[in-house]
């Protein structure tokens, strides 16, 4: 089977429990956590690991996550590690998240500007794009600061990019240029 396939019915299986338990929120809020701390290197090999056994993987989940942890999120670690699922985490929380999204109608829309956004032009453009009904019923927004945008900006959701930058409108120029006919047979 693979490994997304089983990270999409682990993650499935584990928001409908949430759901029926009445934890979604507490849950979601424990997978995003896990999302951060697997950027530590030594707890994604730790995952990763086929030489550390299962018993001492609970171990280490106990004592890193209980009473940090929801229960229901405990239970769900140490039944991945039971099942020797454990090195699938990163890909079960990256899953649980985005079915997270697409459960409550969340779009994530990445802003890309030459400088940094102040907070009323990032509900601007929220208003925009929920106004366009391109985006889900909500929207969550991701600001990057590029400097080789030089002005305007960047738009990226759903596999969809819209470039509004000076530097793709200045690339566009040398193209018009470079492939104008009329200005190549002048320098002639």
């Amino acid at each position: 089977m693979s490994v997304q396939r089983i990270a999409s019915r682990y993650a499935k299986s584990l928001i409908e429990l949430a759901q029926e338990q009445n934890k979604l929120e507490a849950v979601t809020e424990d997978m995003k956590t896990f999302k951060t701390l697997l950027s530590n290197r030594d707890l994604y090999l730790l995952l990763k690991s086929p030489v550390v056994g299962t018993d001492k993987k609970k171990q280490i989940f106990k004592i890193l996550f209980e009473g940090k942890f929801d229960k229901l999120t405990s239970a769900f670690l140490d039944i991945l590690a039971t099942k020797v699922r454990e090195s699938y985490m990163p890909e079960i929380v990256d899953e649980y998240l985005a079915q997270y999204k697409r459960f409550m109608h969340i779009s994530t829309v990445k802003v890309t500007t030459a400088t940094a956004l102040d907070k009323k032009a990032i509900e601007a453009i929220k208003a925009k794009l929920l106004g366009s009904k391109a985006t889900d019923d909500k929207v969550e927004i991701i600001s990057v600061v590029d400097p080789d945008v030089i002005g305007g900006f960047v738009l990226e959701f759903d596999d969809k990019i819209y470039d509004a930058s000076l530097a793709n409108k200045l690339e566009e120029l040398k193209r018009q240029f470079r492939d104008n006919l009329y200005v190549s047979q002048l320098s002639k």
